[in-house]
């Protein structure tokens, strides 16, 4: 699956990761089924370096706002403070937005962006593009 992803919302999510580093940060993903248009942080209520959990508040907001918009959530981001940015077990295990439902992981260890689509326990790389055109 390709997924545009703009130069500035990759930056946004790695300056979020080093903020709360050596924390975990988290957020929501904002746009339409293969494009990302923006990334609204949210509180991670576990304030821990392997775990996250977003606050709910946040995410109504970020409901709210991307509809206002004529958006919708379409993820969620999360970073690895000191990994590569592949899904733990965990991540893999606590997937519960259902099919279309993006999660990107953030590593500012390595300055590395990656994005995944997990279903029924299985992990389907996602391809990012800055643009329509590859």
């Amino acid at each position: 699956m390709r997924v545009i992803l703009d130069a500035t919302v990759r930056a946004e999510m790695l300056q979020h990761a080093r903020e709360e580093a050596p924390n975990e940060c988290c957020g929501l993903l904002v746009g339409r089924r293969g494009l990302v248009e923006s990334a609204m942080r949210a509180r991670n209520l576990q304030s821990s370096a392997t775990r996250y959990l977003i606050d709910p508040a946040d995410h109504f907001a970020a409901i709210r706002t991307a509809r206002l918009n004529g958006q919708r959530v379409i993820g969620a981001y999360h970073s690895h403070p000191a990994s590569a940015p592949t899904p733990s077990d965990s991540d893999i295990a606590e997937a519960t937005g259902g099919r279309d439902f993006l999660y990107v992981i953030v590593s500012p260890a390595i300055e590395q962006v990656a994005g995944y689509y997990l279903r029924n326990g299985k992990v389907d790389p996602v391809e990012f593009f800055t643009s329509l055109v590859p």
